[in-house]
């Protein structure tokens, strides 16, 4: 069974991508640029006694995603315990809405944004009573 361990998110301008998700999510960063050979920063998500992976933000090595186009890679999930106070995080520090809040009937809340480097995310709540 191949189960996922990290992950790497692709930016541009990496002080700006690490204020969003350190503003947004309250990740914390390493530089591990030196053993990358390029801007590389680790980025730890949470204790290690949750579930969950940490990964990376690293240097983009291509074009930007252009907007509207379609998901080229995989769209990572992070799960919040307050929706609306997170979408407001989001939306203050750069991000935006790429597909609104709507419920997953029975299960949560779940919705999809922008990050400031144009990277397609998603974040959900879990909410047994969502309609």
């Amino acid at each position: 069974m191949g189960r996922l361990i990290h992950f790497e998110i692709h930016v541009s301008e990496m002080e700006r991508a690490k204020s969003f998700y350190g503003e947004v999510f309250g990740w914390t960063f390493q530089d591990w640029s030196d053993y990358a050979g390029m801007p590389y920063f680790g980025a730890v998500t949470g204790s290690e006694e949750e579930p969950g992976i940490n990964g990376a933000l690293m240097q983009r090595q291509g074009a930007e995603p252009e907007e509207n186009q379609p998901a080229n890679g995989y769209i990572s999930t992070m799960v919040v315990a307050d929706y609306d106070a997170t979408e407001s995080k989001i939306l203050a520090n750069g991000g935006k809405v790429a597909k609104a809040k709507h419920a997953l009937p029975g299960m949560a809340w779940q919705g999809y944004y922008k990050d400031t480097e144009g990277n397609i995310f998603g974040i959900h709540q879990t909410d047994e009573n969502a309609k």
